[in-house]
């Protein structure tokens, strides 16, 4: 069960601000990928950065991903769908910088071409032609090769296909998933916050996530997947911005069930959407290492049942059912009340306990005050005084000085 983990950019906590030094503090942290994003344009002079990311990258085998154009009109007029694909050429020459994995790109508005069988052609058509360009990039000029040594070695980018989490935009699960199991190099993006989203928040047990990968692995027959995850909030269908995991109804530990305890045939690489980045990156991957110990303790107590029923003759079922008896006796046992002070009876006398030890710290206390007064008094008299006080007698009522 390979899984990969790493957010979508450079850490926050990184204090450089380029891919390398953010692939170190990912690296550091004990994570294994990184998406690079180029949402919107690529400046010339980040070229020489995406190339020693893509030298550190191959030396290393970090996983590189990048992330295309979000204005993306792969639906509109010949004008917007040729400004959309001069960005795109932007990303596929980024990506062979840095040796990426995958390319995510969206496909954007239904325009005036609306849903259906159409739009999923025209889309089937465009996608095909950016994987061929992709192989055309990859394979342009042998003379690279000592600077792109990947390029010799490696295969080229998969075109990623991202679901999208609005109505009006294109991008349901079944539509990415009808586009890429007719055009070959491409691969579901399955962005899971937009999914719960567009499913009026959908994704909320394990068995959602088994029937959502199994739906995929059905339709296109992959073991390969590549996943965004963040926390949403959504509204009538509809992702409005990303939040932290922890403060969204889309919880993580769902999905890390499934991947434990079911999802040993999955090949998954998850990227952090979130705003606070690798920071929920790493708390995905605290979340699957404890669904795994989770695992183990069952397992093990399982194993216990298993030879306790081998020695006693009893079913594993009867050993659980009485290990779940005397779980709940104890859970139900009341707990021990501390002692409270007796409550003075009416017909006491009013001095009470507390009272007493006072009293009789008073006494010795008067007595000395009293011998101070009596230096008169004969040495026999002192001495029956002294014994008097080590041996603490009973006194009557009368004053003996």
């Amino acid at each position: 069960m390979p899984i990969k983990l790493g957010p979508a950019g450079i850490p926050l906590s990184c204090k450089g601000r380029t891919i390398v030094e953010g692939m170190d503090d990912i690296i550091s942290l004990g994570l294994e990928t990184m998406e690079v994003q180029t949402v919107r344009m690529i400046a010339p002079q980040h070229f020489e950065q995406y190339w020693q990311a893509g030298v550190l990258a191959n030396k290393t085998e970090f996983e590189m991903n990048i992330h295309g154009p979000y204005y993306s009109e792969l639906l509109g007029d010949k004008v917007e769908r040729g400004r959309s694909l001069t960005k795109i050429e932007s990303t596929l020459q980024a990506a062979k910088t840095i040796n990426a994995r995958h390319i995510t790109l969206h496909a954007g508005h239904y325009g005036d071409m609306g849903r259906g069988v159409q739009a999923n052609e025209q889309l089937a058509n465009i996608f095909a032609g950016i994987v061929e360009r992709v192989h055309e990039i990859w394979h342009d000029d042998e003379d690279i090769y000592p600077v792109f040594p990947w390029l010799k070695d490696g295969t080229p980018s998969k075109i990623g296909i991202e679901t999208s989490g609005r109505q009006e935009l294109w991008g349901s699960l079944e539509e990415v998933l009808e586009v890429v199991n007719h055009v070959e190099g491409t691969v579901p993006v399955l962005n899971i916050a937009h999914i719960h989203s567009r499913g009026h928040g959908s994704m909320r047990t394990s068995e959602d996530y088994g029937e959502m990968f199994d739906q995929v692995r059905e339709t296109i027959g992959t073991k390969e997947f590549y996943c965004h995850f963040s926390g949403v909030e959504h509204r009538t269908g509809n992702a409005m911005h990303y939040t932290q995991i922890k403060k969204s109804d889309l919880n993580f530990e769902p999905l890390a069930e499934f991947i434990v305890e079911e999802g040993g045939w999955l090949d998954i690489t998850l990227i952090s959407d979130s705003p606070l980045l690798e920071h929920d990156a790493m708390y995905m991957l605290q979340n699957i290492e404890k669904a795994r110990h989770k695992q183990l303790e069952r397992k093990a107590r399982e194993d216990r049942r298993r030879s306790l029923a081998a020695q006693t003759g009893r079913s594993t079922e009867e050993i659980a059912a009485r290990e779940l008896e005397i779980a709940n006796a104890r859970n139900q046992a009341p707990e021990p009340t501390p002692e409270v002070a007796k409550p003075i009876e009416p017909s006491q006398p009013a001095e009470t306990v507390e009272q007493k030890p006072v009293e009789e710290e008073k006494k010795p206390a008067s007595k000395a005050k009293k011998a101070s007064k009596s230096t008169k008094k004969t040495a026999a008299k002192e001495d029956n005084k002294a014994v008097a006080e080590v041996f603490d007698f009973e006194e009557d009522d009368e004053d003996l000085f």
